[in-house]
């Protein structure tokens, strides 16, 4: 049997080349016969998408630039809210790691295997590791999201653009600030400041403070079902019942910048930061067994009310920064420098969860005292060296920037993820690595030639080397121990109160070789601080000790099986004792390639602009986890983009006011495209099939094409009115990837099972997180009013249809024809978010220095869907964040 994809009837396949085509020579054609002279000056937006200042109007691209006071104003708080203002920008938290998706390209690998795929930048400086980025998102000049590849001016990374945080700089010979607090619902909370301070006239510091308390949007369906009747009362229902719901937050941070002008010539500035968050992180809910008990599809379920259980979910995370800029004007050149140093310390236990609480469901099959659940550490130091030299002249026809850059990174990294309460057995999976680097060097040129007085050529040229290494352990924990007659098997205790994983504490990595006494120390020696009601070292300490090769026989009444009995006649231990550790894992990587872009920009006359280009972009390759024995690839290579892009940028009088109209075409061919699929890490040539053990691998087998539209407006309208329209129409197709269908995975025990998993194409299908139709309407208006001024605002944001993986909600075909056959929906498999709009509020009203706004987003608290993670019986969501609102004050001086 197989399956079609429920799409909506696709109206423009196919048409977007000739509507575009169309659309630009129109568009051409008016601009050239309507010649008015100006009535007023346009608003002028600056942004740094050729890295250095200019107007927006002028950039031979698609950036899209928001101030500080507007994203306040838009209630935008967060930087995951940003993609509420910037049509065909996705923004995921996935367990506190932020995952940026630019018209459908990025990445969900950010760990040490991979990065991301649209790079994020804090005043223009990469930063490799995007956890906790958000605690930067205050005190803000702007923030700018610089759509479509930029590997020639941004480097490594930069595959489906760039989001640029620009913090506030001194300002010289000003003294001033101003200082803000705000309640709003969520039990929050909050407060910042900044304070300015000139130090004589060629010097500046400006010191910045932030600290915020927000409650979670989720509910813990436990306390609920336990009030209401629906669960049984017992000591673990109660605890879990007391258990905080995930996205709880509490963040402190502080910045000091400063400012010399040193001589006319030479100028100095340097940022320092650090900030702290903590709460109960950002894990998901399997929402896999209600949609296939109750029938409905995701978006009739409340994926916020989730059945919590044993450990709390705790995150703590650390960072800090060091940004150092110098310019020196050396007459016909500018020589600039830019170094930065980054620290990430990142820890999380997620919360432990069973899916979600829907109506009907049974909580009392729920076996609440189990401590399953996810430990992560990450822990990253970049640095980043960059000198540039730059000739740009007015009356020069040729302007040109020459750079060499250089980043090297070094990170720790830690996951476990563990079994408690197994009827039998224990099994866990643990990746720890001590040590993995990364470097990337790049040289490149850039610039731009008068053709003439109103055409100009553009072009760029980088070349990039990199490596990779990382060293350390991975795979599974297995525990089998055998009771009297053999009986099997002795379930284990793992996780409960209190314990603590060694993880990076540990003292030894090296597991290569290892006799059962030493697998037995190297488990024991996993654990840093026992749970209370472990059993993990009772039962195979005195394995590891040598008193017992055996082991001991430590049971409790809580994981009695009813058959398992304690031997006579071991000593105490067990009939036999199995123990399974990661194995070795040590990876390298290498790449190099490079970039290019050329092009053409053609001034109509001082206000509009035409122009064509073709540019790349790379992502850098990466790691597979490595097993002895297996055909897993050990590496990745990098993945390329190629687009081209056609455009026109307009500035015009209308209604006697100054308005600009922008209109863009794209082409994109992506290659080498990463996706993943499983591979065989065991083997058993006494089975059919022999492979007994699979992993998940990143392989590049995939290709794509996407097409699209991009209208920008900006509309100075009479009576104080002005109104802000952006919209981006895409079309994405998977032209090549076949990938093992995990939906689909069979741990049977026959021919068909054992972990085996049928392929699937996906070609044909749309890209994860790429929606048709994306629109951003902001409508504002701003008067005077008793003495003061009164603005207020109104932001859309509308997203279609859009998929979370590349199934596509195609149907799932089991391998073994005794399995029917089933749609996506009724296999728990629904990946599909359908359309949605939310809505952004603000009021504002200041004199004399003092503000006070009433702000919302979200306020029709819509529940989206913005990552999926898919597998054996898992459908895992992670949401965007649930309705807020609030009052702020702030007073400016």
């Amino acid at each position: 049997m197989s399956f079609t994809n429920p799409r909506a009837p696709d109206r423009w396949r196919g048409r977007l080349p000739g509507v575009l085509l169309g659309l630009l020579a129109a568009l051409a054609g008016s601009i050239a016969a309507a010649q008015t002279a100006p009535t007023s000056e346009p608003e002028t937006v600056t942004v740094t998408a050729n890295r250095r200042e200019q107007a927006a109007q002028k950039v031979s691209g698609v950036v899209q630039s928001i101030d500080g006071d507007q994203l306040r104003k838009d209630g935008i708080t967060e930087l995951r809210q940003l993609q509420n203002a910037v049509p065909g920008l996705s923004i995921a938290n996935q367990e506190g790691n932020l995952e940026i998706y630019i018209r459908g390209v990025g990445s969900a690998n950010n760990t040490e295997l991979g990065d991301p795929g649209a790079a994020p930048h804090l005043n223009g400086v990469y930063i490799p590791r995007p956890r906790g980025l958000g605690l930067m998102f205050f005190d803000l000049e702007r923030v700018e999201v610089n759509k479509g590849p930029q590997g020639t001016l941004y480097g490594r990374n930069a595959l489906g653009g760039t989001l640029n945080v620009i913090t506030a700089k001194p300002r010289l010979g000003q003294f001033g600030g101003y200082a803000q607090a705000e309640l709003s619902n969520r039990k929050g909370n909050g407060a910042e400041a900044a304070l300015n301070v000139p130090l004589g006239e060629r010097m500046a510091l400006r010191a910045a403070l932030y600290t915020s308390k927000k409650d979670y949007g989720f509910e813990n369906a436990t306390a609920s079902a336990l009030a209401s009747g629906d669960l049984a009362t017992t000591p673990f229902t109660q605890a879990a019942a007391q258990l905080d719901p995930a996205g709880l937050e509490r963040n402190h941070a502080a910045r000091l910048s400063y400012q010399w002008e040193i001589s006319d010539k030479l100028r100095l500035n340097v940022v320092a930061d650090h900030g702290t968050e903590s709460g109960t992180g950002y894990p998901g809910a399997n929402i896999n067994p209600a949609v296939r008990e109750t029938g409905q599809r995701a978006e009739d379920l409340d994926l916020r009310r989730v059945v919590y259980r044993g450990a709390q979910g705790e995150l703590h995370n650390t960072l800090g920064g060091l940004q150092v800029k110098a310019d020196y004007d050396l007459g016909p050149v500018t020589l600039e420098y830019g170094g930065s140093r980054r620290t990430v310390d990142f820890h999380q236990r997620n919360a432990a969860s069973e899916g979600i609480g829907y109506a009907g469901r049974n909580y009392n099959g729920v076996e609440f005292d189990n401590f399953s659940t996810q430990y992560w550490v990450t822990k990253s130091t970049s640095t980043i060296h960059e000198l540039r030299v730059v000739r740009e002249e007015p009356k020069d026809r040729l302007s040109w920037a020459a750079g060499l850059f250089h980043f090297n990174e070094d990170q720790q990294v830690g996951y476990l993820s563990l079994q408690d309460r197994g009827y039998c057995c224990y099994s866990g999976t643990e990746f720890t690595m001590p040590k993995v680097n990364g470097k990337s060097s790049a040289g490149y040129l850039d610039g731009s030639f008068k053709l003439s007085d109103d055409w100009r050529a553009i072009g760029g040229l980088r070349y990039t080397t990199e490596s990779k290494y990382r060293y350390g352990l991975g795979g599974n924990f297995a525990l089998v121990l055998g009771g009297a007659d053999y009986a099997c098997c002795v379930a284990t205790r793992f996780g409960t109160e209190g314990f603590v994983p060694a993880l990076l504490s540990r003292g030894d990595f090296n597991v290569t070789g290892l006799s059962k006494q030493q697998q037995a120390q190297f488990f024991v020696n996993s654990i840093l601080t026992p749970g209370a009601r472990d059993t993990v070292i009772p039962q195979i300490g005195p394995i590891a000790s040598g008193s017992n090769p055996q082991g001991g026989c430590a049971t409790r009444p809580d994981i009695d099986n009813g058959f398992v009995k304690c031997p006579t006649d071991q000593n105490g231990g067990f009939s036999y004792a199995n123990i399974t550790i990661p194995g070795q894992q040590e990876g390298r990587s290498s790449a190099k390639y490079g970039d290019f872009r050329i092009g053409f920009e053609h001034d109509l006359n001082r206000d509009q602009m035409v122009y064509a280009k073709v540019s790349t972009g790379h992502k850098a390759g990466g790691f597979n986890d490595s097993f002895a024995g297996s055909a897993i690839p050990e590496t990745f290579k990098p993945e390329r983009l190629t687009v081209l892009e056609l455009g026109s940028r307009n500035a015009f009088d209308w209604m006697g006011r100054r308005s600009t109209f922008n209109i863009t075409g794209f082409y994109y061919d992506y290659k080498d495209q990463v996706f993943q699929d499983l591979a065989c890490i065991a083997y058993d040539n006494t089975k059919n099939p022999p492979c007994t053990g699979y992993s998940l691998v990143n392989r590049n087998i995939g290709a794509s094409r996407l097409f699209g539209l991009e209208l920008e407006s900006r509309l100075a309208l009479p009576m104080g009115f002005r109104a802000d329209v952006n919209a981006a129409l895409l079309n994405t197709r998977i032209t090549k990837g076949e990938l093992a269908d995990f939906r689909a995975q069979s741990f049977d025990d026959n021919e068909f099972g054992r972990g085996r998993t049928p392929t699937v194409s996906v070609v044909g299908n749309e890209l994860p997180n790429a929606s048709r139709v994306s629109l951003a309407v902001r409508l504002q208006q701003a008067f005077a009013l008793g003495g003061g001024r009164f603005d207020w605002q109104v932001l859309v944001n509308y997203r279609s249809r859009y998929y979370l993986t590349p199934f596509n909600e195609k149907g799932v075909d089991f391998l073994d024809p005794a399995k029917p056959d089933q749609t996506a929906q009724q296999a728990g498999f629904p990946d599909a978010q359908k359309g949605y709009a939310t809505v952004n509020l603000g009021l504002g009203y200041e004199q004399g220095g003092l503000r006070v706004e009433l702000f919302a987003a979200n306020v029709t608290d819509e529940q989206a869907s913005q990552k999926a993670i898919v597998g054996n019986n898992l459908n895992i969501r992670f949401l965007n964040d649930a309705r807020s609102y609030g009052l702020r004050g702030r007073y400016s001086f």
